[in-house]
Parts: C-alpha cells; sequence; structure tokens
C-alpha cells in the first residue's frame, strides 16, 4: 500500500535526485512519472493506493525510495 503522504515523499526525494532541468525546468523522467500518480490519485480522492495497482516504473521508483530511507 503507498499513501499519498509517502508519494509525496517519494516525489521530493526524486526531486533532489534529479532536480528540474533547462530553462523550462522540465521534471525529470522519474518525478514525471511520480506526480502523474499523484495527480490521478488528487482526481479520484484516494488517500492510497496499492502497489499493485501502479504502473511498473513508477512501482520501481517507490521501492527505491523505500530502500533509500532503509
Amino acid at each position: 500500500m503507498l499513501t499519498l503522504t509517502e508519494l509525496e515523499d517519494a516525489i521530493n526525494y526524486w526531486r533532489h535526485q534529479r532536480p528540474a532541468s533547462g530553462e523550462e525546468c522540465a521534471l525529470s523522467p522519474e518525478v514525471n512519472v511520480l506526480a502523474g500518480l499523484y495527480a490521478l490519485m488528487i482526481f479520484y480522492r484516494r488517500h492510497d493506493v496499492a502497489l499493485e495497482q501502479i504502473e511498473p516504473q513508477a512501482r520501481q521508483l517507490i521501492e527505491s525510495w523505500r530502500t533509500s530511507r532503509a
């Protein structure tokens, strides 16, 4: 299970790992993937989501973030 608060923490982690770049301050691919998941959770008013329900790339980023906290 992934909570909205955890997702926010993961996004901030990846923002520090891979900051926005270029004149347009484009999000990194990692942050972009997680931001899409965040937007869907907000839109559907979800406070949490099962990891099995999210796309593999986002799941891998979440797992890497969780490993970094250990």
